[in-house]
């Protein structure tokens, strides 16, 4: 079984490293031996230190590698989307099986390498692509399909449960996480696509496709990231007896014509800490899972990093090398459903306001007023005095409402409402409580 391998970085490198450690293993496993067929890279006198491999192998011409005639599987691992989608494309209607690790193109043209699948006959894997090392997708895909799954929630992205987790255990603000997860390595010299939401939506963009028998884009998922989460909203959280993390949320519903739909999200929210997922820590990864018969499901491990990400391609080129040999094509893509995506106004969730306000009579009232004409109900108020919150920011006093369940659209309303009344000195932040807390 000869394999092209596109990409010789952090996770290329493991990945070829493995293959020749588990050489003998492998081939047992598969009943066939792999064999390199060739090394696409963008530069060939980059030193790789001992990578054990024979230099010849290494080629600058992807296209020429994967239309050679010896060439069974290729392996992507370069990211990004194009030339990605072009190379696997071409590779799966030549009828060449793909193994990815990709999360950026099969949530933004996932569609595209599904179709080329069928066209050639080919097998189309991707395990690596969501919180690596976790055996999730193929669960997904083919365990649970016998179940019907209402709701995944998910910590897929190991860069921002770090920084919030330091947030949570020191009081720092997020700046100084930040900083700390760079010098540790979690966070990349530009963080934008981790601490913006970018990677976590994608990642639910997959989820939900698997999970709910429908395609689903990135474009369809709305994205908020935890850049504007800060030490005093961590405190809020302690007090309510939560914990802040970025959270995946995809679940089955219906819209508001009445058709069947579902609602996909990545944003900061408070969950209570009695949640599975609130003790998920460092730069790990857990994905709660919630089927009818099942019931709840708990998937957790390692999400990032080259050894993990590798063991999940070599995961995925074995089911590949079996199928490959018994003559059989793994589950096709099953997007039957073709569910409606709710847009964002219509998801349902609980929220904490923290309002910076002046202390006088009839504020509150006020306020209560507003959310009042807004069918927003209130489940819980605290006034405190300025100072004696954790970060005093010297206004009068700090209003801090949850309310119960209520449409995004209509909370929505209700902070512009706020933000001119004459009391209302700020909004200082507004998240949503998740998790029954």
């Amino acid at each position: 079984m000869r394999l092209a391998i596109l990409g010789c970085g952090t996770v290329g490198s493991e990945v070829v490293r493995l293959l020749h450690e588990q050489s003998a293993d492998l081939a047992a496993r598969i009943g066939a031996p792999l064999e390199i067929a060739g090394i696409a890279v963008r530069r060939l006198g980059r030193d790789r230190g001992d990578l054990p491999v024979d230099p010849e192998l290494f080629t600058t011409d992807a296209v020429g590698l994967i239309k050679r005639d010896d060439v069974d599987v290729v392996v992507e691992v370069v990211g990004g989307i194009e030339p990605a989608r072009s190379w696997l494309v071409d590779a799966l209607r030549a009828g060449k099986s793909v193994v990815t690790a990709n999360k950026a193109l099969l949530a933004e043209d996932g569609a595209a390498l599904h179709d080329a699948a069928a066209d050639g006959g080919a097998d189309l894997y991707y395990e690596a692509s969501v919180a690596g090392a976790i055996p999730l997708l193929r669960p997904l895909r083919e365990s649970l399909h016998g179940d019907r799954i209402n709701r995944v929630t998910g910590i897929v992205n190991g860069t921002t449960n770090f920084i919030l987790s330091a947030m949570d255990a020191t009081g720092a603000g997020f700046a100084e996480a930040l900083e700390e997860a760079t010098e540790l390595g979690y966070a990349e010299a530009d963080p934008t696509a981790d601490v913006e939401g970018f990677d976590a939506a994608a990642k639910a963009a997959i989820l939900a496709s698997l999970a709910f028998h429908t395609r689903v884009g990135a474009a369809d998922v709305h994205r908020e990231g935890i850049t504007e989460v800060t030490a005093a909203d961590m405190a809020s959280a302690k007090a309510m007896g939560c914990t802040i993390k970025l959270l995946c949320l995809a679940a089955r519903g219906v819209d508001a014509a009445g058709r069947g739909s579902v609602s996909v999200r990545v944003h900061p929210a408070m969950i209570p800490r009695s949640h599975p997922l609130a003790s998920v820590g460092d730069a790990f990864n857990a994905v709660f899972v919630e089927a009818e018969a099942a019931g709840p499901l708990m998937f957790y491990g390692r999400g990032a990093g080259g050894a993990a990400t590798a063991s999940a391609v070599l995961g995925d080129i074995v089911a590949v090398g079996r199928n490959r040999l018994a003559g059989v094509r793994a589950p096709s893509e099953s997007a039957y459903a073709d569910l409606v995506v709710r847009p964002m106004g219509e998801a349902l969730t609980r929220y904490h306001v923290s309002l910076d306000v002046a202390d006088k009579p009839g504020v509150l009232a006020a306020v209560a007023g507003v959310f009042a004409r807004h069918d927003v109900s209130i489940a819980t108020v605290r006034q405190a005095p300025a100072g004696a919150e954790p970060a005093g920011r010297g206004v009068d006093a700090v209003l801090v409402i949850v309310t119960h369940v209520a449409p995004d659209a209509a909370l929505a309303a209700t902070v512009e409402e706020l933000r001119g009344l004459d009391a209302v000195r700020s909004i200082a932040s507004v998240l949503r409580v998740e998790g029954g807390a």
